[in-house]
């Protein structure tokens, strides 16, 4: 038996999402730039595709600018802004941001930015009090995550960037967790700029998108032909895209019934191993997004000891079984996870989270066989911990 439990790293691009691209790649392959008849072909499939994504999100077409991804549409929101002074100002985000986040934060304060990091609770959760004593006089940016893809916790995004408008401050939120999973309204939504993925919703790697609210001013990052209403050179990936505004779509038609059916499988989940004491939940457990499931590995004596999330993560893999420990852009090195040390884990906790996200094809026989693995090598690994319920 094969159970993938990692959709939060990423989706497998669904068939009428590859079908599209197969029909990109033999019809539509011209340059969409270009005004002949193989252009103008190309040209209609990538504004379909953006019409497409713009939906899922309730943004008007003109507001939506392909990249090759969240990572690249996150660092055009926080560098776009940024570029546009010439001395460093003040910017916000959350202790518990991304990396694609947190990490050109870090570079704009090498060159002299001030950036404060909001503390969250034990939860991962943002006060907006918190965020209201931080604002500068020359704050110009708050990024704040709406998903966070590690321990599954939703910010309360409504008033985080009601705030900044009040103080007509930008507000950026990286929604590429919650994007397909729960309903996104940029209408009724305070937010400036919203990075969104493509591979997250079962469309294909390399695209993804940054809503642009209309009057929202942003420097480039790359310098060429102008495509992308001039905010991103470069001879768009059709095929990728139109993949990713079917995946868009279809997400949108069914999001009223999968949502609904992944949160029934996420609570099983918990629920079928809430009697395990080796197991700690992270985050919150129902303000969180539908499809995710996290624990924190500990012992007897509150620390991993030899269990971390990644031996965990090795042996369910040698039963079929796919999961994370923590984020995927950080599973290759056995660092405490900064997410969880923010949240108030100690390092040795810390490298003892895993996180199981489920998806279309996840069942409730998945759930049950999933949780009885978990619960045997646990058994196995801590024998102390099997002991002491028995």
């Amino acid at each position: 038996m094969q159970i993938y439990l990692d959709y939060s790293a990423t989706t497998p691009a669904r068939p009428e999402a590859i079908q599209a691209m197969q029909k990109a790649l033999t019809q539509q392959w011209g340059n969409p730039s270009s005004l002949h008849e193989w252009g103008q072909r190309a040209a209609t499939a990538l504004e379909l595709a953006r019409m497409q994504v713009a939906s899922l999100i309730n943004a008007l077409p003109e507001s939506i600018i392909f990249t090759s991804g969240g990572t690249e549409a996150d660092n055009f929101a926080i560098m776009g802004i940024a570029r546009l002074y010439t001395k460093p100002q003040h910017i916000i985000i959350s202790s518990v941001e991304h990396s694609a986040v947190a990490e050109p934060a870090r570079q704009l304060e090498q060159l002299g930015w001030e950036v404060t990091r909001l503390p969250v609770d034990k939860l991962g959760r943002i006060h907006p009090l918190d965020l209201q004593e931080s604002l500068r006089s020359n704050t110009v940016l708050i990024s704040i995550i709406y998903g966070q893809s590690e321990v599954g916790t939703l910010q309360p995004i409504e008033a985080l960037g009601q705030i900044a408008r009040d103080r007509n401050i930008m507000f950026h939120t990286d929604a590429v967790q919650v994007a397909g999973k729960l309903q996104v309204d940029v209408q009724k939504l305070p937010v400036d700029l919203l990075s969104v993925s493509s591979h997250k919703l079962y469309g294909p790697q390399g695209a993804g998108a940054l809503y642009v609210r209309p009057g929202v001013e942003l420097v480039p990052m790359l310098g060429g032909g102008g495509q992308e209403l001039k905010l991103r050179s470069g001879t768009p990936a059709v095929p990728i895209i139109v993949g990713f505004g079917v995946a868009a779509e279809l997400a949108l038609q069914e999001i009223d019934v999968e949502t609904p059916r992944l949160i029934a499988l996420r609570d099983r989940l918990f629920d079928r191993l809430s009697h395990v004491p080796s197991l700690v939940p992270t985050g919150d457990r129902y303000c969180r997004l539908p499809h995710h499931v996290s624990f924190c590995i500990v012992s007897p004596d509150g620390d991993t000891g030899v269990v971390t999330g990644k031996t965990l993560v090795r042996q369910l893999n040698l039963a079929g079984i796919g999961i994370s420990s923590g984020s995927a852009c950080n599973s290759g090195k056995l660092t405490p996870s900064p997410i969880l040390l923010a949240m108030g884990y100690n390092k040795t906790k810390a490298v003892g989270g895993i996180r199981l996200s489920l998806g279309r094809e996840t069942t409730e026989a998945d759930i049950d066989w999933t949780a009885s693995a978990i619960e045997q090598i646990l058994d196995r690994l801590m024998p102390k911990v099997a002991l002491s319920r028995r």
